[in-house]
């Protein structure tokens, strides 16, 4: 009987390695930044410098540390070209200064994404994607998403996205980067736009940013509002 014991015994399948818990954080939330054909070279570099500063802003860290776990995951995509958004840095934990200067740092450095304009409902779409994979776990779900434009040519229409990542839990807001007064094609003024085709879930908003200089600062009252 020892030889079938062996025999059963290599035949037996191997057990699963056990998954791997996921950290629980916070807050997951995606940063959605426009990298479209309307944005040249200093307005590119000036986004994107607002964003790295107010990540690491004082204020902003107050918020996180004001939170039950003290961390949240982050993610940054681009977007612009329909069915083309890129994510640009992934997901890190940010619990403190040091882990919000590196986040910054990993944003200035990656090259920017080759994009045209202006497909707002894909990178919904996209950011939805990112949050099912994201290697953290949250109660809290919001998707962060600046622009100068609404939504022209996306392969999804952008509320019809909207209304499906709501459905899943997630809060969906926006930031408004354009000239005082300026309207959109709608005959309306951008924040407008994005209130009606972007935003979505309890306590939703739209910020709004006069040009590229004023981001940091948008952005800065934006992150402590959507984390505190």
């Amino acid at each position: 009987m020892r030889p079938i014991l062996r025999r059963s015994l290599l035949a037996a399948p191997a057990l699963a390695a056990p998954a791997r818990a996921q950290e629980a954080v916070d807050l997951l939330l995606v940063l959605a930044m426009d990298a479209s054909g309307s944005i040249d070279e200093d307005e590119f570099r000036l986004q994107r410098e607002g964003y790295a500063d107010a990540l690491a802003h004082p204020q902003v860290l107050a918020a996180i540390r004001s939170k039950r776990r003290g961390a949240v995951a982050i993610a940054i995509l681009e977007w612009g070209s329909p069915g083309a958004s890129a994510a640009i840095v992934d997901w890190r934990r940010v619990a403190d200064a040091a882990s919000a200067q590196a986040l910054g740092e990993a944003l200035l450095k990656a090259e920017r994404s080759p994009q045209s304009y202006n497909a707002i409902g894909d990178a919904l779409d996209h950011a939805g994607r990112l949050l099912r994979a994201a290697p953290f776990a949250a109660d809290q779900q919001v998707i962060d998403l600046s622009g100068d434009g609404p939504d022209l040519r996306s392969l999804r229409r952008a509320p019809d996205v909207r209304d499906e990542l709501v459905a899943r839990g997630v809060v969906i807001n926006a930031l408004a980067i354009a000239a005082s007064g300026m309207v959109t094609r709608f005959g309306e003024r951008l924040e407008e736009t994005y209130r009606r085709e972007v935003i979505g879930g309890p306590g939703a908003f739209v910020a709004t940013a006069e040009d590229r200089r004023d981001i940091a600062r948008a952005l800065r009252a934006k992150l402590v509002r959507e984390i505190a």
